[in-house]
C-alpha cells in the first residue's frame, strides 16, 4: 500500500496534538461495536455545494465526561486514500453531544470523494460524498424520501438508496424521526425496534437519544454513508402538527413549548449533516442548492419558521382564506420569491422546491360541503398558496416542480389556482397549470394499511380531482427523479414489506413533465441508470 504525504499526516498528525484524556474517556458504552470503535453512529455527508460538502460523524464514549476528543479527517478521490486532497484536525465535546462536522472547501465541482475520520485510535468506516456541479449539466439523479418511523418497521427504502451508485444526492423532506412514546404511533416491541427513550421525547437529552438510536439503524446509516443528504425538518422532529408557538402533540403539562422546540432544533443541527447558516440560532433551514444551469433546488420550511396555527375546523372557510395567516412567514416568503426570480434570470432550466406538506388542493370526498381534507397542508393556508401561484403566473416563472413528503403516500398532480373549473384548467392538456407536484411515499410511516380500502379511496380521489394524475395510499418507498433539460421524470419505487428486512422493490409508476408544459403525463419508458457511476464506498475502514 502506498501513502501520499497527506495520507501520512492524516494518520500521524493528530498524535502530536492529542491531549492526555481522563481514563473514563476510553470507557465504552454497552452498545459499542465489538471492536470498540467510537464510530457507533457511522458517517454522513450533506448540503453539497460546488466546492464543498459537510462531513459528519459522532464519537461515542462516556457521554457524561467533561472532556474534548480530537478527531482527524481526510478526503480522497479514491476509496483506497492514495489521492488525499484535504485533511485536518477538529475536536468535539459534550456541548455538541460529541458530534463532529467539518466543511472542507476548495473541492472540485461535480466530483465524488471518499472520506473518513480517526479518533481514539480507531478509523471510521469510509464514506462517499459528492459536490454539486457547475456549468451546463445535462443530467441529475436525485432520490426523495420522508417519514421514517423507527418502531413501524424496517428502513428498506433507505437500503435501496444505499445500493444505487448513480445518485447525486438524497433529498429528505422531513419526519426523519418521530417524537412519540412506544405504542403511541407504532409498537416497536415485536420487531425489536422500541424507540429510545420509550416515552415521548421532550428535552435536549431526549431528542439527542432518539437521533442517536435512528443513526444506529444499519440501513439509514448505509444510505448516509453512500450519499450526501439535503434535509429539512417537518413536524415530528419537534412534535406533531407543530406551528410557531405550539403543536397538537404538546400539552400544557409538558413544559414550555419554545424550550422544547429549541432543544429539538439544537439536536437536529448536531445530529444531521446540515450546514448552519451564519450561526443562526433559530435554526434556519431554508436555502438553495445549484446543480449547474440544469436545476436549482430551493428548500423551504413550512413548519417551524413562522407557520400560524392550523385551522381547527376544516370547513372554516373564513379562517382558511384569511390573507394575514402565514405558512412560510413574510421573511421566508420574500426570500423564496427572490430565489425563484433569480433562478429564472440566470437561465436555470428547472426549479425544484423541497418542502413538507401537500400543495395541491384536496377536498374531503367523504364529507359534504367540499371541506378541505387536511388543514395542516397548504389547503389550510389558501392565501399563502395563492400568493405562490400568483408569483409564478405574474413573474412568468415556469418549470417549477414541488417536492412533498408528510402524507405517507404517493401522488403526482398538476398545480393550478382553479383545478375544479374547466374554463381555467384543462386536465387533458394542462392548460392553466402553473407547476407540478410530486409526493414521495413514507419510508415506514402508515398510510391506509388496508390495500382494498386504499385503492377505493384513491379511486374516489382521482374521480373527483382532475388535477391529480396519480395516487397510491398504501405502499411505502421512495421517489427517484431523473432530470434532463428536456424533462423531469419521477419514478415511484415501492418496497415489498417493512415488517422484515428485504431488498424487494417495484417500480410502481412513472410520470414526467416536459420543459415548458407544467403538466404531468405518463413517462414513455423507465429512466436508465448512469453507466459511469463512481464506485460505492467499500465496507469497513481498511484502505489497503
Amino acid at each position: 500500500m502506498s501513502f501520499s504525504r497527506r495520507s501520512f499526516l492524516y494518520y500521524t498528525g493528530p498524535l502530536a496534538v492529542l491531549p492526555v484524556l481522563p481514563q473514563r474517556c476510553s470507557q465504552l458504552v454497552d452498545d459499542y461495536r465489538n471492536d470498540g470503535s467510537p464510530f457507533l453512529h457511522g458517517v454522513a455527508s450533506g448540503d453539497p455545494l460546488d466546492d464543498r460538502v459537510v462531513l459528519w460523524t459522532r464519537i461515542t464514549g462516556d457521554a457524561g465526561a467533561p472532556h474534548t476528543v480530537v478527531v482527524a479527517w481526510a478526503v480522497a478521490k479514491d476509496p483506497q486514500f492514495t489521492r488525499v486532497v484535504a485533511s485536518g484536525v477538529t475536536s468535539t465535546d459534550e456541548s455538541v453531544d460529541f458530534t463532529v462536522k467539518v466543511d472542507p472547501s476548495e473541492l472540485q465541482s461535480g466530483t465524488t470523494y471518499y472520506y473518513r475520520f480517526r479518533a481514539l485510535g480507531h478509523d471510521s468506516t469510509i464514506g462517499r460524498a459528492r459536490t454539486a456541479p457547475r456549468g451546463n449539466l445535462t443530467r441529475a439523479r436525485l432520490a426523495v424520501v420522508s417519514c421514517s418511523n423507527y418502531p413501524y418497521g424496517y428502513f428498506n427504502a433507505y437500503a435501496a438508496l444505499a445500493r444505487r451508485a448513480d445518485l447525486d444526492a438524497v433529498i429528505h423532506l422531513g419526519d426523519y424521526l418521530y417524537e412519540y412514546a412506544n405504542g403511541a404511533y407504532g409498537d416497536g416491541a415485536p420487531l425489536g425496534r422500541t424507540p429510545v427513550p420509550d416515552r415521548e421525547i421532550l428535552t435536549l437529552a431526549d431528542y439527542r437519544a432518539r437521533h442517536a438510536q435512528y443513526k444506529t439503524d444499519p440501513d439509514l446509516q448505509e444510505a448516509h454513508r453512500q450519499h450526501p443528504f439535503i434535509a429539512v425538518w417537518d413536524d415530528h422532529e419537534v412534535a406533531n402538527d407543530a406551528w410557531h408557538s405550539g403543536a397538537e402533540n404538546h400539552q400544557p403539562d409538558e413544559g414550555d413549548f419554545q424550550e422544547r422546540k429549541a432543544a429539538a432544533i439544537q439536536a437536529y443541527f448536531e445530529w444531521m449533516p446540515i450546514r448552519a447558516e451564519r450561526g443562526d440560532v433559530r435554526g434556519r433551514v431554508y436555502r438553495t442548492f445549484h446543480y449547474g444551469k440544469l436545476l436549482d433546488l430551493i428548500m423551504l420550511d413550512t413548519r417551524n419558521a413562522a407557520r400560524d396555527q392550523q385551522p381547527l375546523d376544516p370547513c372554516d372557510v373564513t379562517t382558511i382564506a384569511d390573507p394575514d395567516r402565514q405558512l412560510l412567514g413574510e421573511e421566508q416568503e420574500a426570500w423564496f420569491f427572490a430565489e425563484l426570480e433569480r433562478s429564472q434570470r440566470r437561465g436555470t432550466r428547472w426549479r425544484l422546491l423541497g418542502q413538507q406538506v401537500m400543495f395541491a388542493q384536496l377536498v374531503n370526498v367523504l364529507a359534504p360541503g367540499g371541506c378541505i381534507f387536511n388543514p395542516d397542508q397548504w389547503d389550510g393556508y389558501a392565501a399563502a398558496r395563492a400568493r405562490v401561484l400568483n408569483e409564478l403566473s405574474e413573474g412568468g416563472i415556469d418549470n417549477v416542480v414541488v417536492l412533498t413528503g408528510d402524507i405517507h403516500s404517493s401522488w403526482g398532480s398538476d398545480l393550478t389556482a382553479a383545478p375544479f373549473d374547466a374554463t381555467k384548467y384543462d386536465p387533458a392538456t394542462g392548460r392553466g397549470s402553473l407547476a407540478v407536484e410530486l409526493v414521495t411515499p413514507a419510508v415506514t410511516s402508515p398510510g391506509i394499511d388496508d390495500a382494498t380500502q386504499a385503492a377505493q379511496f384513491g379511486g374516489a380521489i382521482r374521480a373527483t380531482h382532475p388535477h391529480v394524475k396519480y395516487v397510491d395510499l398504501f405502499h411505502r418507498g421512495y421517489a427517484l427523479l431523473d432530470v434532463t433539460r428536456e424533462r423531469v421524470q419521477c419514478e415511484w419505487y415501492h418496497v415489498a414489506t417493512i415488517r422484515e428486512r428485504s431488498t424487494a422493490e417495484t417500480l410502481a409508476n412513472s410520470l414526467q413533465v416536459s420543459s415548458g408544459t407544467n403538466h404531468l403525463v405518463p413517462a414513455t419508458a423507465p429512466s436508465t441508470p448512469r453507466v459511469d457511476a463512481p464506485a460505492l464506498a467499500p465496507s469497513g475502514s481498511n484502505v489497503a
